[in-house]
């Protein structure tokens, strides 16, 4: 498994943006949405290494973008537009199973 790069992560989720929309955003804003994945990850267990096998994908990708856009509603100063949420947040996670040789 390659070794995750933020600074790759930055571009795959700036490239799935497309220009126009990428330019909006710092590298920084988009690092802080990666952070809120990340911590959505630890507060429910799934840095784990042994996590269930059997987890719903769906349910956990909706429950993440909910997560995530809850904490940017917070956090007055994200500039995030929320109609990017879901297209950041994909982009994060195809750049992750990028990085497993096992992912399809």
């Amino acid at each position: 498994m390659s070794e995750f790069d933020e600074n790759a992560a930055v571009c795959a989720i700036k490239t799935a943006l497309g220009s126009d929309k990428a330019k909006k955003y710092s590298d920084d804003q988009i690092l802080n949405v990666i952070d809120m994945i990340w911590d959505f990850y630890e507060e429910n267990g799934l840095l784990d290494l042994e996590i269930d096998e059997e987890i719903e994908e769906n349910a956990l990708f909706d429950d993440l973008i909910g997560y995530t856009t809850r904490m940017l509603k917070k956090d007055k100063q994200s500039g995030i537009d929320p109609v990017d949420i879901e297209t950041i947040v994909r982009a994060e996670i195809e750049y992750e199973n990028s990085l497993d040789p096992l992912s399809d």
